[in-house]
């Protein structure tokens, strides 16, 4: 297979008594090696890759709320009101931050690493963007970074 290239076997096969389907495709690892990337699923496996990267979207969502700046897991609340509330600014910062990263990615392309991805994700990208306009007190790039939360 040549790298980025996917391939389904059509038939249904049994792994561990268990019925499923089996895709795969050659990416390149953290280290830029080429590696062989198995997808394991229950129905439809013409569309496998594509329903794994937007799965994988998610964990990416994920690990920024809990270790990639947000460290939302640290914060040891108990009471299920001041979760949801601290949830509900985190959720939206991410969401800022996301959306800033996008911005300034088409303005200052985030380096693509050897292996074909970005050097960092779109959310730390705009989280440090926005944590260096608030740190430099930059009134009037705080004004354009913030013009998506208007309803107007």
């Amino acid at each position: 297979m040549k790298i980025n290239q996917f391939k389904f076997h059509e038939n249904i096969v049994k792994i561990n008594n268990v019925l499923c389907y089996i895709s795969g495709s050659k990416v390149f690892d953290k280290d830029g090696k080429p590696e062989l990337q198995i997808i394991i699923s229950y129905n439809n496996p013409q569309r496998a890759n594509t329903l794994y990267k937007e799965r994988w979207q998610i964990e990416s969502a994920f690990k920024g709320l809990k270790s990639s700046g947000f460290n939302f897991e640290n914060k040891h609340l108990t009471d299920p009101n001041r979760v949801q509330k601290l949830f509900a600014l985190v959720i939206i910062a991410f969401i800022w931050a996301y959306i800033a990263g996008i911005a300034q990615d088409k303005i200052n392309p985030i380096k693509i690493k050897k292996h074909g991805r970005r050097a960092k994700s779109l959310m730390v990208y705009g989280l440090d963007y926005i944590s260096n306009i608030l740190f430099n007190n930059d009134l009037i790039k705080l004004r354009v970074c913030c013009d998506f939360l208007s309803c107007t």
